[in-house]
């Protein structure tokens, strides 16, 4: 769930001209470039590489590693394990780029620099994303996340700071992934089930309704993750849940 990030622009330096004074850089293909907020959105920062490398060693107290997504077919980056959900959660949305940018921008009496966590690219527009667990964000950060906001708007992206996770949410998610790499279909039961969702079954329906529902809620789990089946995210993942094929889920 995001948090509000309006606390931190008290600070922010937003008088006329704010767009070509604060300036951003990415690197692409290993060279670095950067223009200011202002001639931003002309610029391909959405093909750009992470601002950082995300590396390993024994004493540091965050878990950094790489995540493959079925949305973009590659490895992306994460700094902790709860980057690692929000990337979980973005295998949803489309084209996604870790460390994409760094802003510098400017406060009442000095200058700093902040580096968001992703851009997504969805159905619903761009998306600028941090990501930090509410109780470890700090005064500095919001002013931070404020700074990033004022961008994405700028831009014509959205923005949000992914801080606490509904209950349910992770539950659902982390299901879903556990059948991932499921490949065979020994009984024939994915070309079953993609029939008998049409129009809109609930999930527990579904999986009975091939006379072998252990197996068949195993492939209804790889069959959303994959896409081909759609369900809503907002709630549980349960056996009322309504399955819709992908074309009429992504409306």
């Amino acid at each position: 769930m995001p948090t509000d990030v309006d606390a931190g622009r008290s600070d922010l330096e937003l008088g006329d001209g704010w767009t070509r004074r604060w300036t951003v850089s990415w690197r692409t293909g290993g060279d670095d470039a950067s223009c200011s907020v202002h001639d931003l959105v002309q610029e391909p920062v959405l093909t750009s590489d992470p601002m950082r490398h995300f590396t390993w060693r024994r004493d540091q107290r965050h878990r950094p590693g790489l995540q493959f997504l079925t949305s973009t077919g590659r490895h992306h980056g994460a700094e902790s394990l709860e980057e690692s959900r929000v990337l979980l959660a973005l295998d949803f949305a489309g084209d996604v780029v870790s460390q994409p940018l760094k802003i510098s921008f400017a406060t009442c009496g000095k200058r700093r620099a902040h580096t968001p966590d992703y851009l997504a690219v969805t159905r619903r527009g761009v998306w600028l994303i941090d990501v930090r667990p509410e109780p470890l964000i700090k005064e500095a950060d919001r002013e931070s996340f404020a700074a990033a906001a004022e961008v994405a708007v700028a831009c014509g992206w959205r923005y949000a700071v992914a801080a606490r996770w509904r209950e349910h949410a992770f539950a659902g998610l982390d299901a879903m992934a556990s059948r991932r790499r499921l490949r065979s279909d020994p009984l024939g039961l994915r070309p079953v089930l993609l029939a008998e969702a049409g129009g809109g079954r609930r999930f527990g329906e579904l999986a009975a309704a091939t006379g072998c529902e252990p197996v068949a809620r195993a492939q209804l789990l790889h069959l959303l993750w994959s896409r081909q089946l759609g369900i809503d995210l907002a709630g549980p993942l349960q056996d009322r849940s309504l399955v819709l094929p992908a074309e009429e889920a992504s409306r």
